[in-house]
């Protein structure tokens, strides 16, 4: 509770607002006027509308002092971006690379891509693109296929052991060995298709750095 309380007084005073402004927003977001008298659900409430404005809370930085990406738009554009690290088309998974690339291909800042659905949309098919021209990934939308196999990280997945030379009929096999289920499973979790990534990822770099010695 107090961490929130103080969370919100940091954002008072980061975002330059008055005693009215404040108690006024307080009331509009909560009804309530103080914070000690809100729940805390509300009062992350008022966190969500204050970082919303701008607030930037420690906790978004990262160790070396760069802002974490936040937005509602930053984890699926996060998600793309490792996804073509593991693919081996980008050499650096960090924030800072994808800021780079996205401003060098769509002129779009970090705020922008990360909070405007039209700009991140923008952000998000550029990364696509490079995804399926360099990574072989297939983002064709089939409704009639099952639907494991229409999954982003199905998606990726594929396009990783293609590009390990894998045979088609040794993916099910090798995916589920990774992650330690039966052979025939195929209701994989979002969490566990990025760990059969991020190990299919790791040889591919290895072949890539193997293959430039």
């Amino acid at each position: 509770m107090k961490s929130t309380i103080a969370a919100i007084h940091v954002a008072k005073k980061q975002l330059g607002l008055d005693e009215d402004t404040y108690r006024a927003k307080l009331e509009v977001i909560t009804g309530k006027t103080s914070v000690k008298n809100m729940t805390e659900a509300e009062r992350e409430k008022v966190l969500n509308v204050f970082r919303s404005e701008g607030f930037k809370p420690k906790a978004d930085r990262r160790p070396n002092g760069r802002l974490k990406l936040s937005g509602r738009f930053a984890g699926k554009l996060q998600a793309l971006w490792i996804a073509g690290w593991n693919l081996g088309i980008f050499d650096h998974r960090d924030d800072a690379a994808l800021e780079a690339f996205v401003k060098r291909q769509t002129g779009l800042d970090a705020v922008r891509f990360c909070r405007d659905a039209v700009d991140a949309r923008k952000a998000i098919e550029a990364l696509k693109a490079i995804l399926a021209r360099e990574g072989g990934v297939d983002w064709t939308v089939n409704n009639l296929a099952q639907d494991f196999t229409q999954t982003d990280g199905h998606r990726v997945a594929r396009a990783q052991w293609r590009k390990l030379g894998g045979a088609p009929a040794d993916f099910w096999p090798v995916v589920t060995d990774l992650i330690d289920f039966d052979v025939l499973h195929r209701d994989f979790s979002s969490q566990q298709w990025i760990e059969v990534m991020n190990a299919l990822g790791k040889r591919i770099r290895a072949a890539k750095k193997a293959g430039a010695q």
